[in-house]
């Protein structure tokens, strides 16, 4: 994804942790919004992507910056259905709202939203500014201190841009 583009509408087979309406990308204007995209069977993202937007999701106010989980299971397929996916969060308390990624057709194993922003794997991380455009994607373990400076970019150019 291109640097300040709006990434294409997930595709999402169920949510979890959702107490009202599912969050659309439309719905999550004005917020920074970060998604990390996880399996629960991945290494990486069990002991650095998760905890790490756990963090995020209990370190700053909910109006101001959103955690969106997106579980986008491309191997082990009958291993991380859904039953098992809420036992995880449960057991994991992770009480931000997850996505289980609707999975493609005919046979593909990388499902539709991990096709369609151009996710490499597990952990990805994608921080959406507060007008909704891409400003970081990333594959892999990122610092914690280089995610929080552009997280704090991005809530300063939404306080710049407020009236």
């Amino acid at each position: 994804m291109i640097n300040g583009a709006l990434p294409p509408p997930w595709d999402i087979e169920t949510w979890l942790n959702v107490h009202d309406a599912p969050p659309t990308l439309e719905s999550l204007r004005g917020s920074v919004v970060v998604v990390h995209a996880f399996q629960m069977l991945c290494p990486g993202c069990v002991s650095h992507g998760l905890p790490q937007a756990k963090a995020i999701h209990e370190s700053f106010p909910p109006g101001r910056v959103q955690v969106i989980g997106l579980h986008t299971v491309f191997e082990h397929h009958a291993a991380m259905g859904e039953v098992a996916l809420r036992a995880f969060l449960h057991e994991y308390r992770i009480r931000f709202p997850v996505g289980i990624d609707r999975p493609a057709p005919s046979g593909n194993p990388i499902p539709l939203t991990m096709q369609a922003w151009g996710l490499q794997g597990t952990p990805s991380l994608v921080i959406l500014d507060a007008r909704g455009g891409v400003r970081l994607h990333h594959f892999g373990r990122l610092d914690d201190l280089r995610t929080g400076a552009v997280i704090g970019q991005l809530l300063a150019e939404a306080d710049a841009m407020a009236p």
